[in-house]
């Protein structure tokens, strides 16, 4: 994505992605007035799941009803960085996957709140007037669950009571098991659980990255593998072979992926994102590759050589073929069904 910076505004325009997005970012420290008319849903929105949607779409509904913009507000970084002083924290998404899913679902503009300690510290009335105040809120969504200001003592009830402009609540996206969460989806995604993942998402859990020069180990054994460099924010899934598609340079493959440490050939401790896309012969390097996850199939295991890896291999590629082809026929006969209602 290309950004550029409009000079009268202070705006940032985003280019790429899903669209094209207005950037706009709000500090503690320097008060401006963004008189763009908005409205707003509020919140960190990691995972971007059926909750997070559910808070998107009223937003969208909201703005078209007022006859202005609609914008997503999240905070940068994670407030539990500044407010605990924790590191290396894990995300689902990334702040760039968060803000293309947000386009995508029709937000028109993201508002970054630079979340500095003294951000902080603003008591929940300060909050409202300094932070919020310095946009222009025709309306604000946030879910019933939201907490703002020092120690979190603002919660959606205050907002609504103090805000000087309409707010609505949304409840819980709930299912058999409570209410879906980043904490549930977090839990599932390192037990390797792709199917609760993707359930409560709403679509297939992705990792990108860019394709790097790797050690050509698995060309010596007929199955060349993409080495991908990932963001360390990334929470990943565990250790082992997963049934994947994968997208670059506007094609989609098959593709068998392996999270873990090789522990065959130059173990690592930090964990390798290696993809083998099957029936791709394309050269890769430098290219960004986005994997969506499908199904777990099995556990890194080290091999006594180089043959009895590929055995296993040449099995699992059965095994992903036969995994991927049902998951497409499920979703084939699933828009059928939608088709007849």
């Amino acid at each position: 994505m290309l950004p550029t910076k409009n000079r009268k505004t202070g705006f940032t325009i985003v280019f790429g992605g899903c669209g094209d997005m207005r950037v706009i970012n709000i500090y503690a420290d320097r008060v401006k007035s963004v008189p763009l008319p908005l409205c707003a849903c509020i919140g960190y929105f990691d995972g971007m799941h059926l909750g997070h949607r559910k808070l998107i779409t009223e937003t969208v509904s909201m703005a078209e009803s007022y006859g202005c913009e609609s914008a997503l507000i999240t905070f940068d970084p994670d407030p539990w960085v500044t407010i605990k002083g924790m590191k290396d924290v894990r995300h689902i998404t990334t702040m760039r996957q968060r803000m293309n899913m947000a386009v995508s679902l029709g937000i028109g503009n993201i508002v970054v709140l630079k979340f500095t300690e003294e951000m902080s510290r603003l008591s929940p009335e300060d909050f409202i007037t300094g932070i919020l105040g310095q946009l222009n809120l025709r309306g604000i969504v946030c879910g019933f669950d939201f907490h703002y200001g020092y120690q979190g003592k603002g919660d959606c009830n205050s907002l609504k009571d103090q805000a000087p402009c309409e707010v609505r609540i949304i409840d819980a996206v709930e299912d058999e098991y409570g209410k879906i969460s980043s904490t549930r989806i977090s839990e599932m995604i390192v037990r390797g659980n792709m199917t609760e993942v993707n359930r409560m998402l709403g679509y297939q859990y992705q990792i990108e990255g860019v394709v790097i020069e790797g050690n050509h180990k698995g060309t010596s054994i007929g199955f060349p593998t993409a080495n991908i460099r990932y963001s360390s924010e990334y929470l990943l899934p565990r250790t082992g072979v997963y049934a994947c598609f994968a997208e670059v340079s506007g094609k989609r493959w098959k593709a068998m992926v392996n999270i873990g440490h090789n522990p065959t050939f130059n173990y690592s401790e930090k964990r390798s994102l290696e993809a083998h896309l099957i029936g791709c012969h394309d050269n890769l390097y430098g290219k960004l590759i986005r994997l969506y996850f499908v199904r777990y199939v099995r556990a890194e295991k080290k091999f006594k050589n180089a043959y009895n890896l590929g055995l296993q291999l040449e099995q699992d590629m059965r095994d992903i073929r036969k995994i991927l082809y049902r998951y497409e026929q499920s979703l084939s006969e699933a828009d059928e069904g939608t088709d007849r209602k």
